[in-house]
């Protein structure tokens, strides 16, 4: 069965991303340590520590399809249309680019449910993962998220793009999380209580 898992690198106090969209030092922890871990986008390298490292290489196996807004899309230019864990992407939109040929390995959709449907569809038995804050919240309002990933990072941002913050509805209850320390960040899943 397809598990839908929202996963994100957070700072301590809740952000993922400072107002104009930055992350410095929230992604330390992808080069924090000494095992190279090549991603399957040739432009992008890690080398986070050994717990660090078993983490990205299990979202290279593990995921399917992953589910991204479209301002992360724009920031990222559709990763090249080669995301680092090599799935193919669904991005919610209301509107699409017109150059969308640009990226075939890419398709958008207009809503939430309609992206995690696709998202399942593409993924087959493997799993769907979720990257950014906006389609997190909204997919947590639907019930559409099985489990809840962080990777914590020990820094205070004080202000910035929160997780969680178009999250509407709640409280939503998690199960107890497990917990890998790894070098840079502590690395939290947490399943959705049904």
């Amino acid at each position: 069965m397809t598990n839908v898992t929202a996963h994100m690198t957070m700072s301590l106090d809740g952000y993922i991303a400072t107002h104009s969209d930055e992350v410095g030092a929230l992604f330390e922890w992808y080069s924090a340590g000494s095992v190279e871990v090549e991603s399957r986008n040739r432009d992008i390298r890690f080398r986070p520590d050994e717990l660090g490292a078993a983490l990205v290489r299990s979202m290279m196996t593990d995921v399917g399809a992953l589910v991204s807004g479209r301002r992360l899309f724009d920031i990222t230019d559709g990763w090249g249309d080669q995301h680092p864990v090599g799935a193919p992407v669904v991005v919610v939109t209301h509107r699409p680019p017109a150059d969308a040929s640009r990226w075939p390995r890419t398709t958008f959709v207009d809503d939430v449910p309609r992206a995690i449907a696709l998202a399942k569809e593409i993924a087959g038995d493997r799993d769907v993962a979720i990257a950014s804050a906006d389609v997190v919240g909204q997919a947590l309002d639907l019930g559409l998220v099985d489990e809840v990933a962080v990777s914590l990072v020990p820094l205070l941002m004080t202000s910035g793009k929160a997780y969680f913050g178009s999250l509407t509805s709640g409280p939503i209850l998690l199960e107890d999380p497990t917990v890998v320390a790894g070098t840079r960040a502590t690395h939290l899943r947490y399943r959705v209580r049904r």
